[in-house]
């Protein structure tokens, strides 16, 4: 286990921002983890856990606290059986299975982060989700003071959301466990329209489990949601607003106010999220509100490839993130009357 003091944050997170941590713990197996939790606990430490920091925003005054970084490794497939260390990487876990056959979480590919995170933000894209094919996460209860194992039921995972964001300074996520299937070499169903046009099928078909990996690392690398050191469109945290999700009343009055300034015969994406609700596109909603690829003027800018990014250019700050995360809410809220949700997760510092 390394302990490193005033330890710079900024390079364990893909915004490359961020103050330093008063202390930073590598801990590199479950028991490693358990005793850092445990002993900042026991001292009334302020903890921050840090997988591979693609969902981090940390402010420029960094961490007064500890920070503990899960470096655990460990792969264990068993047919159909798949169970990560919270500290794997989460496209090379992805990449094994479409090699050893296995469906269920091909189109996740080249995510950046841990597979720790994926159950707390319950990660998903182009039509698949990790809540789809988890079974369970074991996880280290800060309440109990033991491990647990918690079915995917009792993770109550929703768009975007889990127990784990419900609860965040309670469970630390050890291990997960998935339940894949053997579809003799092929992909799961293909669900999202954008995938299915890119590989000339019908949504509900299903492909070679390559060919669906290697197609939805292009369409991330078209949008610069694949990681790259060099393109500083990838210097980001992916998508930083959540689709807003709307209850029929505010969807009517959102499509109102979309008519109002867009014409008549504008229509806003639409998607079913449940009885009485609508999902819409945050990217839609940046777009249309003025913020096009590429905005801003100085180091911290919309992406290039896609408004649902926002990226350091280089030599940014935290604030200068923040700046442009606010111009960009306040902008569709005064454009369309919709207040995005930041996606990652902020420490220190708020939109």
């Amino acid at each position: 286990m390394q302990v490193l003091h005033d330890a710079p944050l900024a390079p364990l997170t893909t915004f490359r921002l961020g103050g330093p941590a008063t202390r930073l713990i590598t801990a590199t197996t479950d028991g490693e983890v358990i005793e850092a939790v445990r002993e900042a606990d026991a001292a009334g430490t302020p903890l921050l856990v840090i997988g591979g920091g693609s969902n981090l925003v940390i402010g420029d005054k960094g961490f007064d606290g500890t920070a503990l970084r899960i470096a655990t490794r460990g792969v264990e497939l068993s047919g159909t059986t798949l169970e990560l260390a919270a500290g794997e990487v989460w496209t090379d876990a992805v990449a094994r299975t479409v090699e050893a056959g296995l469906a269920g979480i091909e189109c996740l590919s080249g995510i950046p982060g841990s597979a720790g995170a994926t159950p707390i933000q319950n990660v998903g894209a182009y039509g698949q989700e990790v809540s789809a094919t988890i079974t369970e996460v074991v996880a280290y209860d800060r309440t109990a003071g033991e491990t647990v194992t918690l079915t995917n039921a009792e993770c109550a995972f929703s768009y975007r959301h889990s127990r784990f964001k419900d609860e965040p300074e309670r469970y630390v996520v050890l291990r997960v466990r998935f339940a894949l299937e053997d579809a003799g070499g092929l992909s799961a169903p293909v669900k999202y329209a954008e995938t299915a046009r890119a590989l000339g099928v019908e949504a509900g078909d299903r492909v070679a489990l390559a060919t669906a990996r290697d197609t939805v690392l292009k369409l991330r690398a078209g949008k610069g949601m694949v990681l790259d050191p060099e393109d500083h469109d990838t210097w980001s945290a992916g998508s930083f607003f959540t689709n807003p999700i709307l209850t029929d009343t505010d969807f009517a009055a959102f499509r109102a106010r979309v008519r109002e300034r867009l014409g008549a015969d504008a229509e806003p994406p639409a998607y079913p999220a449940g009885e009485g609700r609508t999902k819409t596109s945050a990217a839609w909603l940046i777009d249309k509100a003025g913020f096009t690829k590429g905005y801003g003027a100085g180091p911290a800018r919309i992406s290039t490839k896609h408004t649902l990014a926002l990226t350091n250019r280089g030599g940014a700050t935290t604030e200068d993130l923040l700046a442009l995360a606010r111009e960009v809410v306040a902008g569709v809220r005064e454009a369309f009357g919709v207040t995005l949700v930041n996606e990652p997760v902020t420490v220190g510092v708020s939109l």
